[in-house]
């Protein structure tokens, strides 16, 4: 049996109007260092931006570990909820992938 490939939590999104990207990226940086980073199964987090659309794109080991990342996100509390304040909730669009191949 073929062992299956990490799995992906992709968001794409756009920062609010008023959001500033420089503070954005910091916020982001904080939340990966005080959180993500330490969730199970955790590999990496990239930010990808084209024009006003951003998108995170975080590898876990596994879909299960991305499933409770997303559960354990609802609870983070103000570092999470920082990070939040600068994203149109409106805009946001996410989905999950296994890695077949890198």
């Amino acid at each position: 049996m073929q062992k299956q490939g990490n799995a992906v939590f992709y968001c794409a999104f756009k920062l609010k109007k008023d959001a500033n990207a420089q503070e954005f990226l910091q916020a982001a940086e904080k939340l990966k260092n005080e959180f993500i980073s330490k969730q199970q199964g955790y590999v990496s987090w990239q930010h990808l931006h084209d024009g006003d659309t951003w998108a995170d794109f975080i590898v876990f080991e596994t879909m299960e570990d991305v499933k409770t990342f997303e559960t354990n996100s609802e609870h983070e509390g103000d570092v999470a909820q920082h990070f939040y304040s600068f994203i149109d909730f409106d805009s946001i669009k996410q989905h999950y992938y296994v890695i077949e191949k890198q």
